[in-house]
């Protein structure tokens, strides 16, 4: 079953978090076990809805817009740091009353995902069960940004996201995307509709920093992942140019072997929308695997 981004809008609702409106859902049965899941850049937690009808089936879904995407508040002029976006996820963790739940996150949301395990090293008694990454920039050192991210860094930024076309939009993901799972012109529509939200193209410029963040804040975010007080899974699209096999290879080398992996050779950078099924599956197996690791 899929949802439209208007059906995916009338399952969530909106929240005042750490003082802006977030657009937020949960869904499934309140008594499963809790996945929190966090989207990437510049699109949204509609990113997930290949994925939502199957996993309600057995588990409780929370997930978010990030500030300054999807359907959610983007303030401009404004900073959007990571270490802000982490504050959001934590605040509708409290909000929703959760204790312990397992992490899934893509792109950007790695990163907001990096930031938030380092806080969750930190306690005495920790709140995750999991965390499981899609492709993202983990590692500075391995990001391969496209042209158009580096030139939105510069002065030009503001000039560029104004004269954004669709079009644009289609070819950037096309370069991304498996070249056997292209996206469709419907698909690429609704991305583009959910950017565009609320003026929402004025804040890519400025959601952007994300990557000069990494660079600052990297001992702190690949630390958390050396250190990490939960197993991590790694579901990830292969012949993705931005982070697909080159960043596991530089996991393995950095962090070591995680607890679960799962290459997908023909896939790119958004396997949950490439190959929904595969990761469905990836997922499941990941947390029946640290499931039957529990002492």
């Amino acid at each position: 079953m899929h949802f439209s981004p208007e059906q995916w809008q009338a399952m969530g609702q909106w929240r005042m978090l750490c003082g802006h409106r977030i657009f937020t859902l949960d869904n499934g049965r309140v008594d499963a076990p809790v996945i929190v899941l966090i989207h990437g850049y510049p699109t949204s937690s509609w990113d997930w809805e290949a994925l939502w009808a199957n996993l309600t089936a057995d588990f409780r879904l929370v997930a978010l817009d990030l500030l300054g995407m999807g359907f959610s508040a983007k303030p401009y002029p404004h900073a959007y740091l990571i270490s802000e976006q982490a504050d959001i996820v934590e605040a509708l963790v409290a909000e929703l009353g959760l204790s312990r739940f397992h992490v899934l996150a893509h792109d950007y949301g790695d990163t907001v995902a990096q930031e938030l395990l380092a806080r969750q090293n930190a306690l005495a008694s920790p709140q995750w069960l999991s965390c499981c990454l899609l492709n993202g920039g983990l590692f500075p050192e391995t990001h391969h940004a496209r042209l158009i991210q580096k030139m939105m860094l510069t002065p030009l930024g503001p000039l560029l996201t104004t004269l954004m076309k669709e079009k644009q939009l289609q070819r950037t993901m096309n370069k991304i995307f498996g070249p056997k799972t292209q996206p469709s012109a419907e698909l690429i529509h609704h991305f583009w509709e959910l950017i565009s939200y609320n003026n929402g193209r004025r804040a890519l410029n400025k959601l952007i920093n994300y990557i000069p963040q990494r660079i600052m804040h990297r001992e702190r975010w690949v630390g958390a992942l050396q250190q990490s007080v939960v197993p991590l899974g790694l579901i990830n699209g292969a012949v993705d140019p931005v982070s697909g096999a080159h960043m596991v290879a530089r996991f393995i080398e950095v962090v070591g072997e995680p607890a679960y992996l799962l290459s997908l050779p023909t896939i790119g950078h958004y396997p949950q929308v490439e190959a929904p099924a595969e990761v469905i599956a990836g997922y499941r197996d990941f947390l029946q695997k640290i499931a039957s690791q529990k002492p």
